[in-house]
């Protein structure tokens, strides 16, 4: 069990993908996913809590209309064990995984195969939407602090994948990746990750970091090529 990553990465995790709004409830903070998925969209601890905390949170998710979901981290027996009597169920195990920026530097780009800028192009944008990461998801990163890239993969001389990466401290968090069906499995996400390396490097950062769905094989092993490590893992829990 990896459970709750070390502070740095913790921090990073919560500034770089960030709710609409988040309210306290006691022990806990409740973020507005305004349709942006369960990441954003969820209550997660933020110190010690009680059942009453749970409760409000309940209470708050119902008066934004949204289903009531915690992220909880793996290590966190006790709040899991309070959502199991509640009968809320484990859903999407993910594992948060981060690699030193420098592994991720050590060989040239090809030229023209992956840029970083900002704002993101309309073709970035068409790119996410053909995934699952249409504008609810895009103005979560609208709202993240600067610095930030949108990040342009080509491959075969056309744009063919995007993503978002937005650094916190000295680590760097990659979010949003989606490729082309077409052009999935041709190696294009391990440059667009490079390439984000490389841009985190320029940022200062010494970390970068991602996360993923267990249940990712495919990615699991392409991230484990490019020398990322599980440094956290949690689920979603639902009633």
């Amino acid at each position: 069990m990896t459970g709750r990553p070390d502070p740095d990465l913790l921090a990073a995790f919560e500034a770089t993908w960030p709710a609409a709004q988040t309210v306290r409830c006691g022990g806990l903070r409740v973020g507005r996913g305004l349709g942006a998925g369960g990441r954003v969209g969820s209550a997660y601890s933020a110190g010690p809590w009680t059942e009453a905390d749970l409760k409000a949170a309940e209470a708050q998710h119902a008066a934004w209309g949204q289903r009531p979901v915690v992220r909880a981290w793996d290590d966190e027996a006790s709040l899991i064990a309070a959502l199991t009597a509640r009968g809320y169920l484990h859903d999407n195990p993910t594992l948060v995984m981060s690699a030193a920026v420098e592994a991720l530097t050590d060989r040239p780009l090809p030229p023209v195969k992956a840029f970083a800028i900002w704002p993101p192009l309309a073709i970035q944008r068409q790119i996410w939407s053909t995934g699952n990461i249409g504008p609810a998801r895009q103005a979560v990163m609208e709202r993240v602090s600067p610095p930030r890239a949108a990040l342009l993969g080509r491959h075969r001389d056309r744009a063919a994948g995007a993503g978002f990466v937005a650094l916190q401290g000295d680590v760097a968090m990659v979010h949003a990746v989606e490729i082309l069906p077409s052009f999935r499995r041709q190696g294009l996400g391990s440059w667009m990750m490079r390439h984000a390396a490389f841009w985190a490097r320029d940022q200062g950062a010494t970390r970068i970091a991602l996360a993923v769905s267990a249940a990712n094989a495919p990615a699991r092993t392409a991230y484990d090529g490019l020398g990322f490590v599980v440094a956290g893992s949690y689920g979603y829990y639902a009633p």
